[in-house]
């Protein structure tokens, strides 16, 4: 019986961000679309503890013999190691050198914006994005966008496939203490996000701004009398916030695709964006789209959907119908078409 490994690695680590999202809803997708025959089994390094890297419906996880740091240094070295199975899926560019293995590349913001990273995450990604194109056996990127820059940035002969990400379906509810009305910011606090000029953007508005993410690297402090840091919360959690919101606001000066974009349009709230690409591609105009880096463009886009109702209803529902065009179920079977190519 054939068996497509997954490697979800990125569920264990200390920060999974939108990648650890993508990797848990990825895998369960894969395994409830799998072709008759074919089964699914996770894989990540070895670990202490590696319940986080257990998904529903997916075999596993198989655990490697080699710790993560091991793991890369050995694949960085072009050494052959398989975890196993008929192909490989690797949810992040961590990923064996060659082989049946298709690799998810999420961005290009190590070449377009690599002063958002830790020049050495900047340097990494670079490496191993340019070998996957190089010698994977395929490459799925989320958006046209990224295809096109991928293509320009770190060209190579492995076949490009846009697979759009998903929206999770939030099923229940947990309560948070919230202000009445307030702009939410969903995403891992660094400085791509853009979340300090988003600050500065609803204190001249006199708006509660409510953020919902871990603290990354960068330092960047969010700290100020309006705002209200909830951390990394669950997906009770997530739902109960992300539907009570004004508005998302998402003002990164770049992403490969920006869940939260199409979860607050599925959700019912409006969305005022950056004129990141691959943000506007995914919106589809059912958002309001502002120049980066520019805070008084973005209070004013703020501005205009939270003072004109007929503007935010609007956006509600071209947002729900955009919303509509993403499933997990549609991006798992185009993963696995991508990976049943290479059988012939």
């Amino acid at each position: 019986m054939p068996n497509l490994v997954v490697l979800t690695e990125q569920l264990l680590a200390p920060v999974p961000g939108g990648t650890g999202r993508y990797t848990r809803e990825l895998a369960a997708a894969l395994a409830r679309t799998a072709p008759a025959g074919w089964t699914v089994t996770g894989a990540v390094s070895r670990h202490a503890d590696v319940s986080a890297a257990v998904v529903p419906g997916v075999g596993g996880p198989r655990v490697l013999p080699l710790p993560r740091r091991a793991l890369i240094a050995a694949w960085e070295r072009g050494v052959p190691y398989w975890p196993g199975g008929d192909s490989v899926h690797a949810c992040t560019p961590l990923a064996p050198p060659r082989g049946r293995v298709v690799v998810t590349v999420h961005d290009t913001v190590p070449w377009t914006h690599p002063e958002t990273l830790t020049p050495r995450g900047a340097a990494w990604h670079r490496r191993v994005i340019g070998r996957a194109t190089a010698g994977a056996a395929g490459i799925v990127v989320p958006t046209a966008a990224v295809a096109d820059e991928l293509r320009r940035r770190a060209p190579g002969p492995a076949p490009v496939h846009v697979v759009p990400h998903g929206v999770t379906a939030f099923t229940g509810e947990e309560p948070v203490d919230l202000p009445p009305r307030y702009v939410l910011a969903v995403g891992t606090v660094e400085p791509r996000k853009g979340f300090d000029l988003l600050v500065a953007a609803t204190a001249e508005l006199g708006v509660p701004l409510v953020v919902v993410g871990p603290p990354g690297w960068g330092g960047v402090d969010l700290r100020a009398p309006h705002v209200t840091l909830l951390g990394r919360v669950d997906d009770a959690r997530l739902a109960f916030v992300l539907r009570r919101a004004a508005v998302l606001a998402v003002p990164s000066l770049a992403e490969g695709f920006g869940l939260p974009v199409v979860e607050a349009m599925a959700a019912g709230v409006p969305v005022v964006h950056s004129d990141a690409p691959a943000l506007v591609e995914v919106a589809g105009g059912a958002g309001v789209a502002v120049p980066r880096g520019d805070r008084v463009a973005l209070a004013a886009g703020l501005r205009s959907v939270l003072s004109d109702p007929a503007l935010s209803e609007r956006l509600v529902t071209s947002g729900r119908t955009r919303a509509g065009a993403f499933t997990w179920e549609n991006a798992a079977r185009s993963v696995w078409r991508a990976h049943l190519a290479l059988f012939g």
